[in-house]
């Protein structure tokens, strides 16, 4: 069993309980429904009830933590819609950002977009999910940032926590990272030729591929739900 121990030593111990129990949810460890016990977790996490309580809350801010009448906080079951909705505005803000990020891109800024990529196609091909998803993370707010679109970064970061959720529902999907490779290589280009109707089309074609992945996935783990 995965351990849920804090090491005190570097954050808060509240912001530490936090990475850790978001991690957890989104790498699958407490399943869709499950109960979240605050004894349990604080046994678990080796921390005291008021600091489990106030993750707790700030979860559910972050759409991972619901809850429910009579039994409490549980880990928030993903909904078909609310999915869609969501590649729908990522797909959106980030087009944007990628035509903005190549019409005013530097030789610095494709450098960097370009080593962070190579860092999650090595993770891809490990399955090293908490760094696949630390490092796309990365490569979007460095994306969003070279196109000037900060307002844009709050929005999706507010969102970053249910992204992540999906995307860890679909990494070990047949031909995810290589084709996500292939895509993000061909935004990659458009951005260093500084063709900003390519990057975006590059990336709405990205998105749109992953959104029907999520939604498969999904479908798929809610099937395996119903059955158990």
């Amino acid at each position: 069993m995965q351990d849920l121990k804090i090491d005190r030593n570097a954050k808060t111990l509240r912001e530490l309980t936090l990475d850790k129990l978001r991690g957890a949810i989104v790498q699958g460890y407490f399943r869709p429904g499950a109960r979240l016990v605050e004894r349990t977790l604080c046994d678990e996490l080796g921390v005291s009830r008021t600091v489990v309580r106030e993750v707790l809350r700030h979860l559910e801010t972050e759409g991972l933590v619901e809850t429910v009448s009579r039994q409490g906080p549980v880990v928030a079951r993903l909904d078909p819609a609310q999915v869609g909705e969501i590649y729908e505005l990522r797909g959106l803000l980030e087009a944007n950002a990628a035509r903005a990020c190549a019409e005013g891109a530097t030789p610095d800024v494709v450098r960097e977009l370009r080593e962070i990529r190579a860092v999650i196609e090595e993770a891809f091909e490990k399955q090293e999910l908490p760094r696949v998803l630390e490092y796309t993370e990365r490569f979007y707010e460095t994306l969003f940032e070279a196109a000037g679109k900060q307002v844009s970064l709050t929005v999706v970061k507010t969102l970053n926590a249910r992204i992540n959720r999906l995307r860890a529902l679909t990494i070990a999907m047949p031909g995810r990272g290589g084709d996500s490779n292939a895509e993000m290589n061909r935004l990659l280009d458009a951005i260093e030729r500084r063709d900003g109707d390519a990057a975006s089309a590059a990336s709405a074609a990205h998105i749109k591929r992953v959104a029907e992945l999520a939604l498969a996935a999904l479908a798929q783990q809610n099937e395996a739900v119903t059955d158990n």
